[in-house]
């Protein structure tokens, strides 16, 4: 799920990497263009493991590797377009209790929120509108990982973290849309979304891309601060157009 504690104008070109740190931690990095009025937040609910406390997630900067994912994007070179045919011409192209962490991470501030209820523990502008969660019982048991964005339009650079999965056995991608403070059974998805595998995992991604080369081909592994892997493969699968609103597991 993405969601915004305030409406944006617009967001588009939305991009998500995951891996599995490990068996019991996942990284992901996220990334956008986003036109907003007012200081807000984006709210990334991810599923932790029970229990894992107010220091679970680990934030990680990517401010100076702003290109990651126009490198990822080089690992999956468009096909070569069909030769035409001889004669044929080629078709056109809360105040009472404490308040939780905030850490700078690159040019945004970054705070994880435990459960639903520690909500108050954020500036209101950084909530989303009262009862929105009722909506979705399917969180309950998330946290919550929260970005501070300034008003303007922008691209942001990655947002990166690692946190302890409750499922050890899939990749986890927020891709549920809250831009309006409603939860609307479909909305308009402009996704590319990219992963990496453990090498002992053999069953097949359908309908995802794998790249012809290893990521230390394309990918500066070096600069992601171990979220890349530079001996794997990565896959693609671009989501786009009217689609049905929910997350997606691998």
């Amino acid at each position: 799920m993405c969601c915004f504690s305030r409406p944006v104008d617009s967001v588009s070109a939305t991009k998500i990497f995951t891996r599995a740190e490990n068996a019991h931690r996942q990284f992901m990095a996220y990334s956008m263009t986003v036109s907003a009025k007012e200081d807000l937040a984006m709210i990334l609910p991810v599923p932790v493991r029970a229990g894992s406390g107010e220091k679970a997630i680990t934030f990680i900067s990517l401010e100076e590797y702003p290109q990651f994912f126009a490198d990822l994007e080089k690992g999956f070179p468009p096909p070569p377009p069909p030769k035409p045919m001889w004669g044929v011409k080629s078709p056109a192209s809360a105040p009472a209790v404490p308040l939780l962490a905030v850490v700078q991470v690159g040019s945004f501030e970054a705070s994880f929120v435990p459960t639903i209820s520690d909500f108050v523990r954020l500036d209101e502008r950084f909530r989303l509108p009262a009862g929105t969660w009722e909506k979705l019982p399917a969180y309950r048991h998330y946290g919550f990982a929260v970005f501070k964005l300034k008003p303007g339009a922008k691209t942001v650079h990655p947002m990166a973290f690692s946190f302890p999965r409750s499922n050890i056995a899939s990749l986890f991608f927020p891709t549920v849309h809250i831009h309006d403070g409603k939860v609307h059974e479909r909305a308009g998805f402009d996704h590319l979304l990219y992963c990496q595998r453990a090498e002992s995992d053999v069953t097949r991604l359908t309908d995802w891309r794998e790249s012809p080369q290893l990521a230390r081909d394309f990918v500066k592994a070096g600069q992601t601060k171990g979220m890349v892997a530079p001996d794997r493969h990565c896959y693609r699968k671009a989501l786009r157009g009217q689609l049905e609103n929910r997350d997606v597991w691998v």
